[in-house]
């Protein structure tokens, strides 16, 4: 895992200066299917932003890697069901799929339960597909304000994954655009595939698994 990672972070530094804007950007090693041991093993190179896809699958492995004593940031980069909102709020310091103001009401009274500010995006359906969770574009602005009222919450940015049948670079562009209009600076877009096309158009995270550790068994 260690060339893998000294080839990715050079990679973003170079996609870095060639940025449309130059952002420094977060490496988030998406751990789905990953046991225990390979994200220790990943935290000792100094990657400390791990990212699950499924809240019991990251309560699971954090007993064993709060052991090892090295830092770690959880990011929740899958979908997120309303009743899982407790169970969210507590194993998790960003959320990235915020999508309806269910979700961020009951993660906002979760979070005032435990006295705690939560860091999230929000994620948007940038391409209109049936089977993916987001908001839609033309809804965002009223999710965007309703979030921003609501306490426990602290609104970062936007989420989005493209279509993998198309060219991912106009769907980021359009994600930075729609951020920019709702006056919001960090962007969640790019993954193992094109995470450099991201991070050229304004990525802030960037959620790389097989990239990081191998295809899955």
């Amino acid at each position: 895992m260690k060339t893998q990672l000294q080839d990715i972070r050079s990679r973003i530094e170079k996609a870095a200066a060639e940025a449309v804007r130059n952002p420094a950007v977060t490496l988030i090693a998406a751990a789905k299917g990953q046991p225990a041991e390979r994200v220790v093993e990943l935290l000792a190179l100094g990657v400390s932003d791990i990212g699950e896809n499924r809240v019991q699958e990251a309560l699971a492995k954090q007993p064993a890697i709060a052991a090892c004593g090295l830092p770690v940031r959880w990011h929740l980069i899958g979908p997120l069901q309303s009743n899982k909102a407790d169970e969210a709020a507590r194993a998790f310091d960003v959320i990235h799929s915020v999508d309806r103001p269910k979700i961020a009401h009951a993660l906002s009274a979760a979070c005032q339960r435990l006295g705690k500010t939560l860091s999230c995006f929000i994620q948007v359906n940038i391409g209109r597909e049936a089977q993916k969770a987001g908001v839609l574009p033309e809804d965002l602005s009223a999710l965007v304000a309703e979030v921003r009222r609501l306490p426990g919450l602290s609104l970062q940015g936007l989420m989005a994954v493209p279509p993998v049948d198309a060219p991912p670079a106009p769907y980021f562009a359009l994600l930075a655009e729609m951020a920019r209009r709702e006056g919001l600076g960090q962007l969640s877009m790019g993954m193992s595939g094109d995470y450099e096309s991201a991070i050229r158009l304004g990525a802030t995270h960037i959620r790389v698994g097989t990239a990081l550790f191998g295809p899955r068994q």
